[in-house]
């Protein structure tokens, strides 16, 4: 069982930054790909970031590659989201998830998730 708590969600201007984070069991980096996903009001929830299992290389979704970074701290057990150059389509509840597949980047790929964190980007 991998046990995913997120935070770090909030309110934050247009063009500001936000760093989201997920504590995870420990062992997980090991054994599990990463990955964060959103999902707005009334929409599907979305892939957003990736980092995979064992070797923690990140991939990004194409709405967010170059704004938003995936890191992970093994001796915090943790990986975080930093999110910078915000914009009002980022608006959602932001999920991290665990697969044990070596890649994902849909949410039927994990099999386990954290219960979100909001973000609101308001100009």
């Amino acid at each position: 069982q991998v046990q995913l708590v997120e935070s770090g969600g909030g309110l934050v201007q247009t063009g500001g930054s936000l760093r989201l984070s997920c504590a995870v069991s420990e062992g997980t980096f090991r054994s599990y790909t990463l990955g964060w996903f959103r999902q707005a009001q009334g929409k599907e929830r979305e892939f957003v970031a990736l980092m995979t299992r064992n070797t923690g290389n990140p991939y990004y979704s194409a709405s967010v590659k170059g704004r938003f970074t995936i890191s992970r701290s093994t001796a915090e057990n943790t990986v975080h989201l930093q999110m910078n150059s915000l914009r009002n389509e980022d608006t959602a509840v932001y999920y991290c998830a665990a697969a044990s597949a070596a890649w994902g980047i849909t949410p039927s790929d994990y099999s386990y998730w954290g219960q979100g964190t909001k973000v609101t980007v308001s100009s």
